[in-house]
Order: C-alpha cells, then structure tokens, then sequence
C-alpha cells in the first residue's frame, strides 16, 4: 500500500493526494478534450449527454449524497433552468449571460422552496419534492407566453464571441463547451466539499444530533445545500435543452427524477466520482440494450421492441441489485478492489464487512 509522507499542512489542504493523482485527472482531461478526433458523431453525443447527466448527478448529489436529503423531483429544476435560459436568450440576452442567470434562478427558487421543505425528512421529503416537481410542471403550462406551453420552446444557437456551439452544426465546440462547464463545476464542488460550509453539510448527513451540539444551524444548512443542489441541476437543465434543441415539459418527466436517483446511487453515494460512473451508466445502458435487441432479432428472428418498459425494468434490476449486494455504488466497488490488490495476499474480506453508518443518538429517530 501506497504511503504518502505529509512534511507541511499545505499536502493536507491540497486537493489531490500527490502528483500522480493530480497527473491521472489532467490526462483524463486532455483525453476527454480530444474525444471530437478519436471518434464519430454519434459517439460524440452521447458523450456530450454523459457530460449533462454528470452535471445533474453531481446536483443531486450535493443533497442526497452528501446532506443527507431525498428528492424525486430533481426534474423540475432541469425543467426550471433550461426554460429560464432560453427564455432569456429569446428576449437577447446572450448565453454567457443567460446560462449563470439560469443557475443562479434556480438555485434561489430552490433556496426558496427549501425552507419549509427541509423542515422534513426521509419519505415525507421526498413526497413534498414530489409535489414540487407537479406544481412546476402545472406552471410550465400555465406560462404559455414565456414557455410555450403545451407545443414547447426551440432553443437558440450558442454563439460566444462570434463562435457558434450549436449542438446539431458545431458538435465538436458544444461537447467542449459541454465539458468546460463541467470541469469548472466538478473543480468548485470539490473545493467547496473541503470548505467549512461542504464539512457541515456531510456533519448534518451523518448526525443532526451531532451537528447540532457542534453549533450548525440544521435548517439552514439543509436549505443552503438545497439551493446549490438546484443552481447545478439547473445548469444542466440549460445544457439539456440546448442539447434537445426543441422541448416541451413531457421531456422532463418523473422518470428523469428517477434516473437522477439511479446515477447517484449506482454511481456511489458521497463520491463525486460516482455521479460520473453512474451518468456513463445511465446512459450506456440504453444503447446496449438496443444492441441486445438487434443481436436477438438478427439470431434468433425474436423482436424485443415489442416488450413494454424493458428498459425500466433492466434499470430496476440494477438498482435492486446495488443496493442489496453493493450500496456503495460503483465507485464504491473501486474503492474495495482498488484496496484489495494494495493489500494482497494480506487483504480479508471481513475488512469490507457492511458498517452501520448511524450513530447511538440516531437509532431512535
């Protein structure tokens, strides 16, 4: 096993264990930024749209991951930040300007919503997020003038500077666009998980009694991590419908609450890696089981296209089997491997043993 030796505070404050950690994520960058003349267009999508879902995981993941709180209506903060974009760049606001205008509404509606939400917990939460996602898709129609109601809004082209990002004519400048936006986020939210403010949010997660006896305001934490968890939802909601280019509300549906859900869970709670191992999931899932349907069709002359909600009912599986036989997630399953072969032949599988993750103070709530 690896030892790094810490001969200042500052290898304790710094954001990456060594150089070689720090060396991995710049080549996993330069990769990424060269994906457009490693591949084709449809790989390259699909890419762009694993980038989108990551942004969103990483939303979602602020608040079930690491505060603790459950939502099923993450949707309708996508739903909020992609109209609230394009309608400002419709009235000519550029979107330099719309895209953080969107995030920052987002957030502050959320912000607003949060305080008497976060008063609640556990499945009585995730009911008012729930009902929540139902009011802002009743408001979509409502606003027809500013949302185009029922038929939807076309998203405008993405020009900065003279340099058009379009999704369908400039692939290649919306994926980095895509992909600058979510190093930037990815580089903020791990800051901010090493600040006091993250540190309080996972001291609430772990321990309300706890946190409490330590001086944090419970309400206001909750709240504050439930309006940053909306303005990075809302971010990729701008991203999404950029990348759909038309929408209308059925495009941000329940499901894709669910989905959200399936990305941070699968993916690994409490680990930004996991919302990107859980979006590659996520949306790898679906092309596989499409080659699956033409495999069968072509050997076997079956066609799977005729079974409703196969593709539901494969993500359900996973799901269960997650959290039955590995609730930490994919990232999760690195981890024990990772550690497994550092400590090999010493290593036990006891040392991996499930832990109750609940304090004394919390059994009786």
């Amino acid at each position: 096993m690896k030892v790094i030796f810490k001969t200042s505070y500052d290898n304790d404050i710094d954001l990456h264990e060594d150089g070689w950690a720090r060396g991995r994520i710049a080549l996993l960058v330069v990769v990424m930024a060269a994906l457009p003349f490693l591949v084709g267009e449809y790989y390259l999508a699909e890419a762009a749209n694993t980038l989108i879902w990551s942004l969103a995981g990483m939303g979602l993941m602020v608040l079930v991951g690491h505060t603790g709180q459950a939502s099923l209506g993450h949707a309708a903060f996508l739903a909020i930040g992609a109209y609230t974009d394009v309608a400002l760049m419709n009235i000519g606001v550029p979107w330099i300007i719309s895209f953080p205008l969107a995030g920052l509404a987002t957030g502050l509606f959320g912000a607003l919503v949060a305080i008497p939400a976060v008063r609640m917990s556990g499945i009585y939460l995730a009911i008012a997020t729930l009902a929540l996602f139902v009011i802002v898709e009743e408001m979509v129609i409502l606003l027809e003038p500013i949302t185009g109601g029922v038929g939807g809004l076309m998203a405008p082209s993405i020009e900065i500077f003279g340099v058009n990002f379009d999704r369908y004519t400039n692939l290649n400048n919306f994926y980095w666009l895509c992909l600058a936006v979510v190093v930037a986020v990815t580089w903020l939210y791990a800051n901010l998980l090493r600040s006091p403010t993250g540190r309080s949010f996972l001291a609430v997660r772990d321990s309300e009694v706890s946190a409490r006896a330590l001086g944090i305001n419970i309400t206001r934490t909750r709240a504050l991590a439930f309006g940053l968890s909306c303005g990075m939802t809302g971010l990729a909601g701008s991203l999404l419908g950029h990348y759909i280019a038309y929408f209308n509300y059925e495009l941000f549906s329940v499901f894709i609450s669910i989905n959200l859900l399936l990305v941070v869970t699968i993916g690994g709670l409490g680990f930004i890696q996991g919302a990107f191992m859980g979006a590659i999931l996520i949306t790898a899932v679906p092309q596989l089981i499409a080659i699956l349907r033409g495999t069968v069709n072509d050997l076997t002359g079956i066609d799977l296209s005729v079974l409703p909600g196969l593709d539901t009912l494969i993500f359900s599986a996973i799901l269960i089997g997650f959290i039955i036989y590995e609730p930490a997630g994919l990232w999760g399953r690195w981890l024990k491997t990772r550690v497994w072969f550092q400590l090999f032949p010493l290593a036990r599988r006891d040392m991996f043993r499930r832990q109750k993750s609940y304090l004394k103070t919390e059994r009786q709530r």
